[in-house]
């Protein structure tokens, strides 16, 4: 398959922005991508939308970019699954000649001024009737509780415990402190994890992900083409996507494995490497749980291991397998696929700074979408494929 790359990597303010619309914010980030990579708009032929929960920006967004005569044009939703998709999706479509640079985009903007975080995902009490009302009356209501049932889970299985979740809070805490962009960047302990309040038990507030406004772009482009654009390639190894249909019923696997475990095989296999080759990995933590578990799935540690693997420090800073760099979604910002997959981009370039992992030759991206149910990987580098 041809070789392809990201070329631009475009960000809005991240956090608390209030005022913009997610086609705004959208539009923001595709020409902060553009001119990245040294290209102009009318360069781009492709155009991939991610939609959030506040409203997608659409396909209206060629229109404000004034995109005209584009080959692929496509708004696609598995939630945070769909960043990794997108550039797997859109690496095909170069790869096969059908357009030469596409824009992958994210927006989204549920925080207002006038309500706290963690009302951006809820829902109103009018929409829960039928059997949803019978599970909304007993108090699983919320994306929280699924993931807390999901964590319990494993906990119930493996031995997990909440002190190897919040050496995940610590290890992604420490790493912000280097990341200018993000949210939360003054250090905790495992006290203050173990000390935060309940969200949805076992779940504490420092286990669960941010909620943040802004956009994220990145331009996906030949791999010839793009060395001699303006930033340094970051070029895509490997791809997959794993949606394992888990039911919430009796002998399911749900919150045991995910679609890691069919999409790092799958992306590992196209790269030619092992989970030994890779030395950083950016995932997906809309909770500490999803960190664990999908470190399990990827093969970076046996099966109910993810825990003693977490308190070793592997993680963090001075670790041996470097993840989530920036921050990630429980202290950077919260952005579903593109966190994971900007932060990548950063990291291949060698752009990290004070973050600066000291080896980014191959660098595993993860996406998780809806409550285990969607899942993609990337293999990305900053060399070209067996170069």
């Amino acid at each position: 398959m041809a070789e392809t790359a990201i070329a631009g990597l475009g960000m809005t303010e991240l956090g608390k922005v209030y005022g913009r619309s997610p086609r705004r914010l959208a539009a923001q980030a595709v020409r902060a991508a553009a001119a990245d990579a040294g290209l102009a708009l009318t360069d781009l032929d492709g155009l991939i939308v991610a939609p959030g929960m506040s409203g997608s920006p659409g396909v209206e967004l060629a229109r404000l970019l004034g995109l005209r005569d584009l080959r692929l044009l496509t708004t696609m939703n598995t939630f945070g699954a769909s960043a990794g998709a997108a550039v797997a999706y859109a690496a095909s479509m170069i790869a096969a000649g059908s357009a030469s640079a596409v824009a992958c985009v994210f927006a989204d903007a549920p925080l207002r001024p006038e309500r706290p975080a963690g009302a951006a995902y809820g829902r109103d009490a009018r929409e829960w009737h039928g059997l949803d009302g019978l599970r909304a009356a007993l108090g699983f209501r919320s994306v929280n509780a699924h993931y807390a049932l999901a964590a319990r889970r494993h906990m119930a299985r493996y031995g997990t415990t909440s002190e190897q979740f919040g050496a995940i809070a610590v290890s992604t805490r420490a790493w912000a402190a280097g990341n200018p962009l993000a949210q939360m960047r003054d250090p905790i302990s495992l006290r203050d994890h173990q000390e935060s309040r309940w969200v949805v038990e076992p779940l504490h507030l420092l286990d669960c992900c941010l909620v943040s406004n802004g956009g994220i772009a990145v331009i996906v482009t030949g791999g010839e083409r793009a060395r001699d654009l303006a930033r340094p390639p970051v070029y895509v190894w490997g791809w997959g996507q794993g949606h394992p249909g888990h039911r919430l019923e009796r002998g399911s696997e749900f919150g045991l494995t995910t679609g890691a475990a069919t999409s790092g095989p799958a992306a590992m296999k196209m790269a030619g490497v092992t989970p030994g080759d890779i030395t950083q990995c950016q995932l997906y933590d809309c909770y500490t749980y999803t960190v664990l578990v999908s470190l399990e799935d990827y093969g970076f540690c046996a099966k109910g291991e993810g825990g003693p693997f977490a308190a070793s420090g592997a993680l963090g800073p001075g670790g041996a397998l470097p993840t989530n760099t920036g921050g990630g979604q429980l202290s950077a910002y919260y952005m579903w696929g593109m966190t994971p997959l900007s932060e990548a981009v950063i990291q291949a370039r060698g752009d990290g700074g004070a973050r600066q992992a000291p080896r980014n030759d191959l660098i595993l991206v993860s996406g998780n979408g809806g409550v285990l149910d969607h899942h993609s990987t990337l293999i990305l580098g900053p060399h070209p494929k067996g170069g």
